[in-house]
C-alpha cells in the first residue's frame, strides 16, 4: 500500500500514521523528520538543505524530492509506505506520481474551529517534549508534566491566531491537491473531529484491516 495523509494542521496525521504504520508493516515518511536526518548525517542533500534553512529559506522542491526518492528506495519500503504531510502542492504530488503510484490517498477531514480547540488546548513539556491537551489528555497535576515533573508550556505554534495562519496558508496552497487526488479516483475522507478511537475505527475501516 502506497498511501498519502492528507489534512490541515492539527487533524491528527500523525497520530493516525503510527497506526497505519503498525497495522500495515510499512514506514512512514514524513518530509520534516527526512531533512532533519539528512543534516544530523551530513549528507551531501542535507548539507545542502541546511544552507537553505540556516538563511532562514525554504528548502525548494527539487531538494525536497530528492531525498523522497533516496528514502522511497530503502528496503523497508518495497511493501509501500505512508507519505505524512507530504506532498503539500499540486506540483510536488505531480512530481511524486512520476516516482511512484499511489494507491490512496485518505483525508483526516477537521472543521478549522475543531482544530483551533484542539491545537490552543494543547500542553508540551519543554523538558522531554510529551504533549498533553487540557481536556482529552490532561496531566495528572495541572500544568505539570507526569513524566519528568516539568512545567508546562504552550507552544507558539499552538496559539490560536497562530493556529488560523497555519490554516489560511494550507487552504491555500495544500487544499488543492485534495480536488486533484479526487480527480485520480484514490481519494477517501474519513471524518477526523470524532474522538481518537472513533477516528482510529474509521481509519482502520478506511484502509480495510481490523482494529
Amino acid at each position: 500500500m502506497k498511501m498519502i495523509l492528507l489534512g490541515a494542521p492539527g487533524a491528527g496525521k500523525g497520530t493516525q500514521a503510527d497506526f497505519i504504520k503498525e497495522k500495515l508493516g510499512i514506514p512512514s515518511i514524513s518530509t520534516g523528520n527526512l531533512l532533519r536526518a539528512a543534516i544530523a548525517a551530513g549528507s551531501e542533500l542535507g548539507r545542502k538543505a541546511a544552507a537553505f534553512m540556516e538563511s532562514g529559506n525554504l528548502v525548494p522542491d527539487e531538494l525536497v524530492l530528492d531525498l523522497v526518492k533516496e528514502r522511497i528506495g530503502q528496503p523497508d519500503c518495497a511493501n509501500g509506505m505512508i507519505f505524512d504531510g507530504f506532498p503539500r502542492t499540486v506540483e510536488q504530488a505531480d512530481a511524486l506520481s512520476k516516482m511512484v503510484d499511489i494507491d490512496m490517498a485518505l483525508l483526516l477531514d477537521v472543521p478549522d474551529e475543531v482544530i483551533v480547540n484542539r491545537m490552543s488546548g494543547r500542553r508540551t513539556c519543554p523538558n522531554c517534549q510529551t504533549t498533553y491537551h487540557v481536556v482529552s489528555a490532561p496531566p495528572k497535576v495541572e500544568g505539570v508534566c507526569d513524566k519528568c515533573g516539568a512545567k508546562l508550556g504552550i507552544r507558539k505554534d499552538d496559539k490560536p491566531e497562530v493556529v488560523r495562519e497555519r490554516l489560511a496558508v494550507y487552504h491555500s496552497k495544500t487544499e488543492p491537491i485534495v480536488e486533484y487526488y479526487r480527480n485520480k479516483g484514490v481519494l477517501k475522507v474519513v471524518d477526523g473531529q470524532a474522538s481518537l478511537e472513533q477516528t482510529r475505527a474509521l481509519v482502520a475501516e478506511a484502509i480495510g484491516v481490523e482494529l
